[in-house]
């Protein structure tokens, strides 16, 4: 019987890897015969597991998704790495979730074996994480999670959003992907009114119900992480310059990130940067590290400090 349920159990971990499983490669993994395996396999069945089974030279065995959720296998890492998560989420950014956390943490810390609870609790007891100046918005689980089935199920969504200057509107989006930037979440979504794509403040936005109808997805014009980039960092500059940079434009892009700036190519030793900061000295001081030649026409209080900096190096390096 013991050997029976050993068995099983890893049955069990072999159908929760997310592929089709023939009998065949089950028979050999478990060192028994095909008539077994379909033996196991009805008795992971009666136990509650809802294992599916097609027939045929392609078919094999699946483990689908059942009204209750089964136990899982994890191997050790897995036990470990779903620890140090839960620990992580019950302090993260996503409002609701906490409580939650700590429940699943307790649950798992219960049943993991002392070697394993050793390595997480030596983890939490002298790894600590430095607090951030701004401990950010809180986003609501739920929220969260109606977004991304959104995105899933390609369906457009109504909600009231409040922009960065306050005020306050009515969208219907296409949503799109969701991206997670230091304590914020951010929904790309093609805006069906404005006809163009919009980066928007998960913590600014409140669904509305009933949600939209479906839509057919369109191909996202960039990669999602790089829109919000630049969309966040153009968003937040108090102060923002155009500056001709002596250099092709595939030079300049190799050499800073797309939350820098947005560049256009003039000729093939010129292009143009859109760039900003929220000060104007971090912005002077930001293009003194593109490490090439620039020029730099306005505003005027960014060329004459750029001049009072060109100065002053130049005098620290006098003999």
């Amino acid at each position: 019987m013991l050997e029976t349920s050993a068995r099983l159990l890893r049955l069990l971990s072999l159908l929760q890897t997310p592929r089709d499983w023939t009998g065949a490669e089950l028979a050999e993994r478990l060192s028994v015969s095909t008539r077994t395996v379909r033996n196991d396999v009805d008795r992971l069945r009666n136990l509650g597991y809802p294992v599916h089974g097609t027939r045929g030279s392609v078919g094999g065995y699946r483990l689908g998704a059942g009204a209750a959720l089964p136990p899982l296998l994890l191997d050790d890492e897995e036990a470990v790495a779903v620890a140090i998560g839960l620990r992580t989420a019950a302090g993260g950014t996503i409002l609701g979730i906490e409580e939650t956390s700590m429940r699943a943490l307790a649950k798992l810390e219960q049943v993991l074996p002392s070697r394993l609870r050793r390595r997480v609790n030596t983890l939490h007891r002298y790894a600590e994480a430095v607090p951030r100046d701004d401990t950010g918005p809180r986003v609501d689980a739920d929220t969260l999670s109606s977004i991304a089935a959104a995105c899933r199920d390609h369906i457009r969504l109504r909600f009231d959003y409040r922009s960065h200057d306050g005020s306050e509107s009515r969208r219907d989006a296409e949503p799109y992907r969701l991206v997670n930037w230091g304590r914020r979440w951010y929904l790309v979504g093609f805006d069906v009114e404005r006809a163009d794509w919009r980066t928007y403040r998960v913590d600014r936005l409140h669904p509305r119900t009933p949600a939209g109808p479906r839509f057919t997805p369109r191909e996202l014009p960039e990669e999602a992480v790089d829109r919000v980039r630049r969309g966040v960092s153009s968003a937040a500059w108090r102060h923002r310059a155009q500056v001709v940079v002596h250099a092709s434009a595939e030079r300049l892009a190799e050499r800073i990130n797309p939350a820098i700036g947005t560049i256009t190519a003039v000729d093939d030793t010129r292009c143009l940067l859109d760039t900003g900061a929220d000060t104007i000295e971090a912005l002077a001081v930001h293009l003194g590290l593109l490490g090439v030649d620039f020029t730099v026409t306005a505003p005027p209080e960014l060329v004459a400090l750029v001049r009072e900096l060109g100065n002053r190096y130049r005098r620290a390096t006098k003999p």
